[in-house]
């Protein structure tokens, strides 16, 4: 009781270790330093039109190509194969498994649309008509010629439920397809692309588009954006709309990061109310895609505000709301407030559906918000999903899941495998799967197996003492040390190429090479 107070987990005994003696600390290298290694054990990035068909005269740029075109100089340098059977692959000579592929992914980034997008000459009939009947701002753009553009064919959804169905959160970084996948298998019902920001996406940036990325397993599935204004907004959901095949599209307003927020855009919007308003009611009124939004409670401490919205917020056309039961100050620190989220549940319209959002790590805290609020249509999972994506299935069956670390392992070598069928089986395809994988590491560690409490369920604020696992997998498994997540990624895709440093993007948590051995 003393140590849960304190908010230390509850270790069995038999499970406890002295913390390790610290040894010698190396010099650590400047970053400059690590740049100029890197730039001189880089590698050869082989033409991908000379890996496929292993003739050097088969691509069009010829000599002006950016990548090289010698085949003896890559095949000499290149890391050796990684065991298995390649997941789909049309990579060529440069796959790292030498197999064969096939696409299982929407949303696909047309290639004539990022040209009207550079060229500033899309047109959003739509959004810019509504703009214009409301009397709000239209910058103007240059009309596109007529039959530039060709729509994609699909039934539009004009109604959605998300009453008791399993909610995975918009995660930046974490929540990529890959990861989005394995948490389908795992039991998630709704699943939502990263937050990808409207003026990237209206720039005909490929690499915001490719948030908007959708596989075929995602049965149930939005984009999340985020823009300052009713005219970005409005035009990307138009865009969006006709470029892509999702079943809603939210908008954040919660988004608590200094970046964003200094653009006048998520949680900075909850100051301004009726720039909230006309930013739904257009984007709502100009598509049949649903419009969801996800919100905080306020943007500072001690000022809660969306109760004084809640009522109106069905009326300006949205769909549904996710409550995130924090205010901007609070970021992620202290727990959720579900009482407001619950108050603000009561006061909404019937015709808006309510999600619940903060600290859900066990089905008994899903059950719980769900027997205190029966109004409440459901509850979003985030860091809960992070740290251990089986709470989906814990909830379906009603269980605490002692999982053992072979099954984890399991996990992780199928997010593995789906992650080399989206990012490539190539040298390339293999480093952008481990990094992706080093991040979620950097959350998976702070799961505490079942069988190690004295009290369960584990509670998402505990810090544990220092301890050790049930086998040495699982002692691996839970250490915090960047350089033992290093080494889980490589008993899944081989070593770690020469000078390689991991430094994980939302703690000071780093790997370097040279200085892990």
């Amino acid at each position: 009781k003393e140590l849960i107070e304190r908010s230390m987990a509850p270790i069995k005994k038999e499970f406890l270790c002295p913390p390790p003696s610290s040894g010698l600390v190396q010099e650590k290298k400047s970053k400059r330093q690590l740049k100029r290694e890197r730039r001189e054990q880089s590698t050869i990035n082989l033409c991908p039109q000379v890996a496929r068909t292993e003739d050097v005269n088969s691509c069009q740029y010829k000599d002006n190509c950016r990548f090289n075109h010698d085949i003896d100089a890559f095949k000499a340098q290149k890391p050796d194969d990684i065991e298995g059977q390649c997941p789909f692959c049309a990579y060529g000579l440069s796959c790292r498994f030498l197999g064969t592929h096939r696409k299982e992914e929407l949303n696909f980034f047309n290639k004539e649309t990022q040209r009207l997008l550079w060229k500033n000459k899309m047109t959003f009939i739509n959004a810019d008509a509504k703009l214009k009947s409301l009397g709000l701002e239209v910058r103007p753009m240059k009309k596109a010629k007529d039959g530039s553009l060709k729509l994609h064919p699909r039934e539009k959804k004009k109604l959605i439920d998300f009453r008791d169905k399993l909610y995975l959160a918009p995660l930046t970084t974490v929540g990529n397809l890959p990861f989005r996948r394995l948490c389908k298998v795992l039991g998630a019902d709704v699943t939502c692309g990263e937050m990808a920001m409207c003026t990237n996406l209206l720039q005909g940036q490929a690499s915001e588009w490719a948030l908007l990325r959708r596989h075929s397993s995602e049965d149930l599935f939005g984009v999340q954006i985020c823009g300052s204004f009713p005219d970005t907004v409005s035009r990307t959901v138009e865009l969006i709309d006709r470029e892509c095949t999702v079943d809603f599209i939210d908008i954040n307003m919660g988004c608590p990061i200094d970046m964003v927020v200094n653009k006048s855009a998520g949680s900075a919007l909850l100051n301004k109310p009726l720039r909230m308003k006309n930013i739904v009611e257009v984007s709502s009124s100009i598509v049949e895609t649903p419009i969801t939004i996800k919100v905080r409670t306020a943007f500072f401490e001690g000022k809660n505000r969306i109760d004084s919205l809640i009522a109106d917020i069905g009326n300006w056309g949205a769909t549904a709301v996710t409550i995130h039961g924090r205010s901007r100050q609070q970021r992620y620190s202290k727990s959720a407030d579900w009482d407001y989220i619950y108050q603000c549940t009561k006061n909404a319209s019937t015709n808006l559906q309510v999600i619940g959002n903060g600290d859900v790590y066990s089905y008994l805290d899903w059950n719980k918000h769900k027997s205190d609020c029966p109004e409440l249509s459901s509850c979003m999972i985030a860091r809960g999903a992070l740290i251990k994506p089986w709470i989906f299935t814990e909830i379906k069956e009603q269980r605490h899941w002692d999982i053992t670390s072979g099954e984890r392992l399991n996990i992780l070598k199928d997010f593995v495998r789906f992650g080399l069928q989206h990012w490539g089986s190539d040298t390339k395809g293999v480093e952008t799967t481990r990094h992706f994988l080093l991040e979620w590491l950097s959350y998976t560690f702070r799961y505490i197996p079942v069988g190690l409490l004295d009290v369960i369920p584990q509670q998402i604020n505990w810090r544990p003492p220092s301890y050790f696992g049930r086998d040495d997998l699982e002692t691996l498994m839970m250490s915090e040390s960047a350089g033992d997540w290093v080494r889980i990624s490589e008993l899944l895709l081989g070593k770690v190429p020469e000078g390689f440093t991991f430094a994980p993007k939302h703690k000071s948590n780093a790997y370097d090479r040279a200085e892990n051995g």
